[in-house]
């Protein structure tokens, strides 16, 4: 279920919505809390490709302290996820339905985007 629309308007999946202020991830907290980043509190998004070594497993929380996983029971049928840099340690983890359709509404609020070639997750 993925409501892309274009990058003005947002984008919106089961897990990550996001609106003209913020990224909204449902699931994030224990049990079923969501967490709500403003834009102007990303300092940079990385796109990171997903596998069985590098995050798809991981339906939810972290085996790495640096990262959290957000809830998301389809994530081992993604390859790309994004980790939010947020200026905390823990960064948020997250794997949208549609990764180019996320980027771009993260480019569209000035957040800028970097691509990983190698394992980060």
């Amino acid at each position: 279920m993925t409501d892309t629309q274009g990058a003005a308007d947002g984008y919106r999946d089961r897990w990550i919505s996001c609106t003209a202020d913020a990224v909204r991830i449902r699931g994030y907290y224990f049990p079923w809390g969501a967490k709500t980043i403003p834009y102007t509190a990303i300092r940079f998004a990385l796109r990171v490709p997903v596998g069985p070594l590098t995050g798809a497993a991981r339906i939810w929380g972290t085996a790495n302290p640096r990262l959290w996983a957000s809830l998301d029971p389809g994530r081992m049928g993604k390859s790309e996820g994004f980790v939010l840099d947020v200026g905390r340690r823990v960064r948020p983890f997250i794997t949208p339905d549609d990764p180019s359709a996320l980027e771009a509404v993260l480019r569209a609020h000035a957040v800028p985007t970097r691509r990983a070639g190698a394992r980060v997750v």
